[in-house]
């Protein structure tokens, strides 16, 4: 019997379509079925590198309804699993004049111990929906802001599932090293815990990555660039991490008319026929995706009601050569400065990466731009780059040409010069490791601007690293660097904020709520691994 290898997890869903991926053990047809509302679609699986995935569309369902259902393969029902007690699987359309709800956050390791790793914030999450049923303030989209999964640090069963398949000295030692690897890391990650699995079924969830899905400080600079592709083994890591993010992760961030036009989908299904494997066609549009950003777009938009989300990658679309730098490329910045207009009420912009750090932390990462870049000599230029590395120095504001280019179109946006302001501009972000809230205090916009952060979902920082990043948070501290910024010659930033809520390192996983004209954020910890307590709550708009 054809069984599930991953999933199903229901993905991108609007008011009147779903979208569910799965995973399966063999070639098969998958169908999703809810006959109460008249639902049965289905899809055939396509193969890449011996493993075998389906993405169904449903459509014609109803704005706000609630739809149980189950998942067959080859006509016999894999989902729910025998014998569960879970509550059913339910795809809840979206209501445009409804209330809508973003939980988000970023950094989860999986599997290990409370111990080690603290509670995860996404398994208690989902003990309470399951708990509360209707009752319970469902999210209407989970956003997963990067390192799903850690290719660069390894669990011990996925250390223990490499050493069967290579040598433990083999490069990369304890690392990710193809496709293969990578399939069996998502397996860990969101089938390990049965209450995450559900929960990935059962609410529609967008992702996009960031550095250790791929590994630690990927695509930090031009050098980085150079010494990962003098290894050996970088081509299968880096073809493996981007095609199966193409598969687990890109695919379920599309819309269904997105997808009915996506030549390299097409391509993998015709392979596929007849039995064939579409892992060569992935591994060449991997490799070109890395080496010329411009040919693949992983930034996604999607418009519910009076909100945007623009979901920007910044990791895959760098451009980063011998003469030039900047946190997206050329052609990615003109998609995203389409996407920033007014006649919203609310633009969310989300980053795996904060776009504003606090200050201390700006003002060191775009000084060490500059003297890496030559500011201060060669010498210099090349401490600067073993400091960048070293220190992970590679946020938005190590890219201070691209940081001023998102701050003109955002102040743009909120003085109403690209349409009516909206109410609130939001970027919502992970990657450092804990959750605050900075504001923008200058210059006066019709908009409220902030920076909400949401990190980590499961991997807590030690004690002297937390201790450091609680004492850059702190006011008063980043006078000395904006002097070392201004000694390089890097200009003053042309936005203004503080910090007004946090840090807070807990594990935590954040809700943005919108309805009308009102924006609100709470943060919440994992007390147990089934139960979870507020850590902050703010208005981002009155």
């Amino acid at each position: 019997m054809t069984a599930l290898a991953l999933g199903p997890h229901l993905r991108h869903v609007s008011a009147r379509t779903a979208t569910i991926w799965v995973e399966t053990d063999r070639p098969c047809e998958v169908r999703v079925v809810a006959r109460e509302h008249g639902v049965d679609a289905g899809a055939r699986t396509f193969t890449a590198h011996g493993h075998h995935y389906a993405v169904v569309e449903v459509d014609g369902l109803e704005p706000g309804a609630r739809v149980p259902y189950e998942v067959a393969v080859d006509g016999e029902t894999v989902w729910p699993e025998p014998g569960s007690d879970d509550p059913p699987s339910m795809i809840r359309t979206l209501d445009p004049d409804g209330t809508l709800r973003i939980s988000f956050g970023s950094c989860r390791r999986s599997p290990g111990t409370p111990e080690r790793f603290g509670h995860d914030a996404l398994a208690a999450f989902a003990h309470r929906l399951m708990a509360g049923g209707d009752d319970a303030a469902w999210p209407d989209v989970l956003l997963m802001v990067g390192d799903q999964v850690y290719a660069d640090e390894l669990s011990d069963e996925m250390k223990e599932f490499i050493r069967g398949r290579r040598a433990a000295d083999e490069p990369p030692v304890d690392e990710a090293a193809d496709f293969e690897d990578y399939t069996h890391l998502y397996k860990l990650a969101w089938r390990d815990d049965p209450a995450v699995r559900w929960l990935l079924s059962t609410v529609p969830t967008f992702t996009i990555f960031d550095d250790h899905d791929i590994r630690d400080d990927w695509n930090t600079s031009y050098a980085w660039r150079q010494e990962m592709w003098a290894q050996p083994w970088w081509r299968a890591r880096i073809t493996g991490g981007i095609g199966s993010y193409w598969i687990y992760q890109h695919l379920g961030n599309m819309s269904p008319q997105d997808r009915a036009s996506d030549p390299l989908l097409a391509a993998v299904r015709a392979a596929s026929e007849n039995g064939g494997d579409a892992g060569k066609i992935l591994d060449e549009f991997a490799e070109r995706a890395d080496k010329q950003p411009d040919t693949m777009r992983w930034s996604y938009a999607h418009d519910w009601g009076g909100t945007r989300l623009v979901v920007v990658d910044s990791r895959c679309s760098r451009l980063l050569t011998a003469d030039r730098r900047g946190m997206l490329d050329d052609d990615e910045f003109r998609w995203l400065d389409g996407q920033c207009q007014g006649g919203m009420d609310h633009l969310l912009i989300a980053s795996s990466l904060p776009y504003l750090l606090p200050r201390t932390i700006h003002h060191a990462e775009s000084w060490n731009e500059a003297v890496a870049g030559g500011a201060w000599g060669r010498r210099a230029a090349a401490a600067g780059e073993k400091v960048r590395q070293a220190a992970d120095l590679e946020h938005w504001a190590a890219f201070e040409r691209s940081f001023r280019e998102v701050a003109e179109d955002v102040i743009a946006v909120g003085k109403g010069e690209r349409g009516p302001a909206p109410a609130s501009i939001s970027f919502l972000s992970g990657d450092i490791h804990y959750s605050c809230l900075s504001r923008v205090t200058a210059p006066d916009t019709a908009s409220a601007i902030t920076q909400i952060i949401c990190s980590p979902l499961r991997n807590p920082l030690n004690g002297t690293i937390r201790r450091a990043n609680r004492i850059a948070s702190m006011r008063g501290v980043s006078g000395a660097f904006r002097a070392l910024a201004k000694l390089a010659k890097v200009p003053a930033p042309p936005l203004r904020w503080r910090m007004t809520d946090g840090p807070w390192f807990d594990n935590a996983i954040a809700t943005v709520e919108l309805a009308g004209r009102r924006c609100t954020v709470q943060w919440e910890t994992p007390r147990t691994e089934t139960a979870l307590t507020e850590l902050g709550r703010a208005a981002i708009t009155r």
